[in-house]
Order: C-alpha cells, then structure tokens, then sequence
C-alpha cells in the first residue's frame, strides 16, 4: 500500500521519502519507479521535512517506525495499518476502540487520520492511471 499510494503521490507532484522496509534495494527502486519527486531514506528523514506521513506497515511494527521517525508533533500521520495481531488471524485491538485512537495516543501531537485500510491496493494504480489505459467503463473505489 505505501509503495503504491507513495507513487500516486510523487507521480502528482508531491516530494515523497520511500522508507521503513527490509530492504534499502526495495526502497531505492521504489524512488526510481515513482519518478523525481522521490527518493529513499529512513524513517526518521522521511518525516523531517514532511507535512504528512503515510503508515502503511504491519500492526506490529507501527511503534518502531513511529520511534525511528523521531519527533512527528504537528504532522499529518495517515495510517492504513489495520491493528492485526502478529499472525494476523484477529483484530488486536477491536470494540472499544481502534487502531487510530491507539495510534493518536502514541502520537499525542500528531494528527492521525485513518484511510485506505480497506482498499486493495491493486485497485489504485488502474484508478489513477492514465486515460489512455482505461477501457470503457472508469475504474472507481466507490460506484453509484
């Protein structure tokens, strides 16, 4: 999902930081992909300069990418990490309250906004693709 929404976003104009992955190679060809408004850092230099941040890692691996990113007072923090437990086999947080509020409190600063967590991301390229690829019906997330 970050991959994706990351390439949307550059491929519009906005500057975007790929990071937080296991492979430094993932995220360099990541940048190449989406173009010059990209590029490849850590997590910490992703969020430095940025206005908004996209949280698009597993439920377990949120409060680490959210220590290596370092300060994010102020900032837009979109999340689409659904808060599955490790085996991803139950929600681990459900019913009382939420993964947002769970990550707003983690970032009391921040403003966290959840979305996208029920998209596929497969479905966002053809969305937002060129005209020129479209067959004869638009492709959409939301139909009438």
């Amino acid at each position: 999902m970050g991959g994706k929404l990351g390439t949307i976003f550059a491929r519009a104009g906005h500057q975007v930081v790929f990071s937080y992955s296991r492979s430094e190679r993932k995220l360099t060809r990541l940048a190449k992909e989406a173009g010059p408004n990209a590029a490849a850092g850590t997590p910490r230099e992703a969020a430095a300069d940025a206005d908004a941040l996209l949280i698009a890692v597993h439920w377990s691996r949120v409060s680490d990418v959210l220590k290596q990113a370092g300060n994010i007072s102020g900032k837009v923090l979109i999340s689409c990490s659904l808060p599955m437990n490790a085996t991803d086999t139950a929600l681990a947080i459900a019913h009382t309250s939420s993964g947002a509020e769970t990550l707003a409190k983690k970032t009391r600063r921040a403003k966290v906004v959840s979305a996208f967590g029920t998209v596929p991301s497969e479905v966002l390229f053809d969305v937002f693709g060129s005209r020129r690829r479209r067959t004869k019906a638009k492709p959409a997330l939301l139909r009438r």
